[in-house]
C-alpha cells in the first residue's frame, strides 16, 4: 500500500474506531460485533507499524477505555488499567507461549494462569488499611468514575477486609457482571412498564453502575468477580494463583469453582505449556452456554508476577498476557422484509426483518445493513434465507447469503429514492456511501435530532427518553430543541401513562439541564463530524458560545485537530440562520454554558513554546494540553524541526524516537510539572 493510501486508510480506521469506542464505553450501546472491532483495530494497529510516523498520539491504539462522565466523581488509576491484546486463532495461543520464551531467552514451558473473559465492566476496588473507600470504571485506563455508592450494594464485594493485618493500600480489579437470570428478570420489568429493554447482560450491568440512585443499583443483583491486581502496599505475591488464594481469604469473590461434567475442577486454571491452554480453551468452550453468566474467551496471563515485571509493556498492553476469543456462532434464517430508517442526519439505513432464530442463547429479528453498497456486495434481498451470527456481540450481522435457497422470482433490494418519512428525494452526497434526506423538516430527522439533543453527552435530560420524545413530536408538543424548554406540567400530565410524579420528575430533569458545559451545547446541537471531544477541543477555544457562533473557516482550520472537513461542516451549520436562532431562544429559556478550564498559570512560564504530547501520564492528555495551554505554551500533534518540546509518558512509541533525533527537547511529566510551577 502507497503512503498516502494508508494515511487515508489510518484516518478512516481512527475515526470509525472511535465512535465504536463511544458506543461501547461511553454509552453503553454497541452497534458492531466484538470480532469485527477487533479486525478494525488490528488492520489499525498494523497500518501504525509499517508507516509509524503516520501514527497520531490520539490514535485508539494508544488509549484505553472510554470518556469518562462528569455525573460522577472523576477519579485518578494508581496504575493505569490496560486492555488486552486480542485473537481467535489457536494457533496465536501457541505462538504467545514461543513469543514469550524468545523474550526470556528460555525454552522452558511457561506457567500461565487461565480464566473465563468475563462479560461485564471493568472496576477497580479501592482498600485503604482494609476499608473499601472507592470503587473506580476503567474510564480512559487514566481516570475512571468512582461508583462507590452502587458498588456497594454488591453483597458478596466486602466493605472492609476480612483480616485481622490488612494491607495499608490495596487496588484490586475484577468485572461486575448482570447474571443471565437476573438480566431475564430486568427485561421483562422493563418490557411490562413500556420501557426500553437491555440489550444484553454487559449493557445492563453498565447502565445500572451509571445510576444516580443506588436504590436502582440495590434491586438489580449485580456481582463481581475479582481478577488482578493493581496498585498495593504492605502485601506481596509471587504468582496471580497465589494472589487469588490471599485475596478469596479476605472475602472478596474470585473466579468460581463449577460442578459441570467437564475436565475443570474450577473455571480457572493453571496451564503449563501453551498445550495445556488449549485444552483449557476448548473445555470452557464447551461450558459457556451452562454458566449463570455471560463470557466470549478466556484470558491467559505469566503466572509469575517477576515474569510479568519483567515482559513488561506494549502501547496499551501488556506483553504478559492476551484474551483467546471465541469465534461468533451463526445461525440460518429468513429475510421477510428490508425496512429504511431515517436518523437525525437524515442518513437512510436498511434493515433486515427476519424470522426470529436463537444465536448463542439470544433471539434475534433484526440486522442492521449499513448501506446500498453493503447490500450490494453481499446481495441481500427480501426473500433471502441467509447466515447471521452474534456470540457475545450486541448487534447481528448477515455473514451470508445462501444463494441455493434464494427464491428464483427474486429482485435486488434498492434503497427507494425518497424519504421514507417525509416523501421527499433522498440524495448521496459526493465522498459518501449513505443516501440522504436533507429535508431540514422531516420528521424523522427531527425526532433522532431531539433524541441526541437530550442524550448523555449532550444536554443529559435524564428523564427525558426516546419513546417520550416521539410521544411529545407526535403530540406536537416538541419540534425544536427549545420547546423542550417551553414544556409545562399540565401538557406533560395530559398524555397516556404520565402521573403527576413523572411529570414532574421530567421538569426537574429539564431545569437542571439548563445549566451545562458549553462542549455539551455544541455537541448536543448536532453538527455533522462534531462528536464530544471536537465538541470540547471548540469549547476551550471559543470559551462562550457567542465567540463560536461568529468565528469563520480560517479560525475553525487553525485550530489544533480540526480539519478541513470538520471546519465546513461546522461552517455549513453556522450560516443557518435558523441555527443561530435556535440557540438565541436556548438562552433566551435560561440555558447557560460555562468551559471547564484548568486553572490559568499567570506566569505564562510556557510562552513561546511549542508541545507534543506522547505516551501514557498520570492525567488524561487532553488535560495534560489544557495545563501546557494555559501556561503559554502551545500543542500540536506531530513532532517536527518546529517542536520545542515532547512531554513524553510511559511507552512513548514513534514520537519518542522522532523526537531524538531531531534534537527536540524531551521533558517528563515531573519536569512539565517543575516548568509551569
Amino acid at each position: 500500500m502507497k503512503k498516502s493510501e494508508a494515511q487515508k486508510r489510518i484516518i478512516s480506521l481512527s475515526e470509525e474506531i472511535q465512535k465504536h469506542n463511544h458506543l461501547y464505553h461511553t454509552l453503553d450501546k454497541p452497534e458492531i460485533s466484538d470480532l469485527k472491532y477487533d479486525q478494525l483495530f488490528n488492520e489499525l494497529l498494523k497500518l501504525e507499524a509499517e508507516f509509524p510516523d503516520l501514527m497520531k498520539p490520539n490514535s485508539p491504539t494508544q488509549r484505553v477505555g472510554g470518556e469518562v462522565l462528569d455525573s460522577f466523581e472523576k477519579v485518578q488509576h494508581r496504575e493505569v488499567m490496560l486492555s488486552l491484546q486480542n485473537t481467535y486463532s489457536l494457533e496465536e495461543i501457541l505462538d504467545f507461549e514461543a513469543k514469550i520464551q524468545r523474550q526470556l531467552g528460555s525454552e522452558a514451558p511457561i506457567e500461565f494462569f487461565c480464566s473465563p473473559k468475563y462479560d461485564g465492566v471493568a472496576i477497580e476496588l479501592v482498600y485503604e488499611q482494609g476499608k473499601l473507600v472507592r470503587a473506580i470504571t476503567r474510564g480512559d485506563g487514566t481516570t475512571g468514575e468512582n461508583v462507590i455508592s452502587n458498588i456497594k450494594t454488591i453483597q458478596t464485594i466486602p466493605h472492609k477486609l476480612k483480616t485481622s493485618r490488612p494491607p495499608e493500600q490495596l487496588d484490586i480489579r475484577g468485572e461486575v457482571l448482570l447474571f443471565k437470570n437476573e438480566f431475564a428478570r430486568i427485561n421483562q420489568e422493563h418490557q411490562d412498564r413500556g420501557l426500553p429493554t437491555f440489550a444484553n447482560p454487559r449493557n445492563a450491568a453498565a447502565g445500572t453502575l451509571r445510576q444516580l440512585d443506588s436504590r436502582i443499583a440495590a434491586q438489580r443483583n449485580l456481582q463481581m468477580i475479582c481478577y488482578s491486581l493493581g496498585y498495593s502496599e504492605g502485601i506481596r505475591f509471587e504468582n496471580h494463583a497465589d494472589f487469588e488464594k490471599g485475596v478469596a481469604k479476605w472475602g472478596l469473590p474470585i473466579t468460581p469453582h463449577t460442578t459441570e461434567p467437564v475436565s475443570l475442577k474450577s473455571l480457572a486454571q493453571i496451564c503449563v505449556g501453551g498445550n495445556q491452554v488449549v485444552d483449557y480453551y476448548q473445555a470452557i468452550g464447551k461450558l459457556r452456554h451452562r454458566l449463570d453468566f455471560e463470557i466470549d474467551g478466556i484470558v491467559v496471563k505469566v503466572n509469575s508476577f517477576k515474569t510479568q515485571r519483567s515482559l513488561g509493556f506494549i502501547a496499551r498492553s501488556p506483553r504478559w498476557a492476551f484474551a483467546a476469543k471465541f469465534k461468533p456462532e451463526q445461525a440460518e434464517t429468513l429475510i421477510q422484509d428490508i425496512q429504511v430508517q431515517v436518523g437525525r442526519t437524515g442518513a437512510l439505513t436498511p434493515v433486515a426483518v427476519m424470522t426470529p432464530v436463537s444465536v448463542g442463547g439470544v433471539t434475534i429479528s433484526h440486522a442492521t445493513l449499513h448501506n446500498q453498497d453493503e447490500i450490494n456486495r453481499k446481495d441481500i434481498r427480501i426473500g433471502d434465507t441467509v447466515l447471521v451470527h452474534r456470540a457475545g456481540d450486541v448487534i447481528p450481522e448477515i455473514l451470508e447469503v445462501l444463494k441455493e435457497k434464494r427464491p428464483k422470482k427474486s429482485e435486488p433490494f434498492q434503497i427507494p429514492s425518497h424519504c421514507p418519512a417525509c416523501g421527499q428525494e433522498s440524495t448521496q452526497l459526493e465522498g459518501e456511501v449513505v443516501k440522504r434526506c436533507l429535508n431540514s423538516l422531516c420528521p424523522a430527522v427531527a425526532v433522532e435530532s431531539l433524541k441526541h439533543f437530550v442524550s448523555r453527552g449532550g444536554m443529559n435530560v435524564d428523564k427525558l427518553g426516546a419513546r417520550l420524545i416521539e410521544t411529545f413530536f407526535e403530540a406536537g408538543l416538541v419540534r425544536t430543541f427549545s420547546d423542550i424548554y417551553r414544556l409545562s406540567f399540565d401538557q406533560i400530565i395530559a398524555l397516556e401513562r404520565q402521573g403527576e410524579r413523572s411529570a414532574q420528575n421530567l421538569l426537574n430533569s429539564i431545569e437542571k439541564s439548563k445549566k451545562t458545559q458549553l462542549h455539551r451545547l455544541i455537541f448536543a446541537m448536532g453538527i455533522r463530524f462534531v462528536g464530544e471531544q471536537t465538541a470540547r477541543t471548540l469549547a476551550l477555544h471559543f470559551k462562550d458560545i457567542h465567540s463560536f457562533l461568529n468565528t469563520d473557516k480560517e479560525r475553525l482550520v487553525a485550530i489544533p485537530d480540526i480539519g478541513p472537513k470538520v471546519a465546513q461542516s461546522v461552517m455549513t451549520s453556522l450560516s443557518d440562520k435558523k441555527f443561530h436562532e435556535e440557540v438565541e431562544a436556548l438562552l433566551a429559556l435560561g440555558v447557560t454554558s460555562e468551559v471547564i478550564l484548568a486553572p490559568t498559570n499567570d506566569k505564562q512560564s510556557l510562552a513561546n513554546l511549542s508541545f507534543v504530547v506522547t505516551g501514557t501520564l498520570p492525567i488524561p492528555r487532553n488535560e495534560v494540553q489544557d495545563m501546557i495551554r494555559h501556561a503559554g505554551g502551545s500543542v500540536g500533534s506531530s513532532v517536527s524541526k518546529k517542536t520545542s518540546v515532547l512531554v513524553a509518558g510511559e511507552n512513548a512509541g514513534s514520537k519518542l524516537e522522532k523526537a531524538e533525533k531531531l534534537g527536540v527537547e524531551i521533558w517528563s511529566w515531573d519536569d512539565l510539572n517543575s516548568k509551569i510551577q
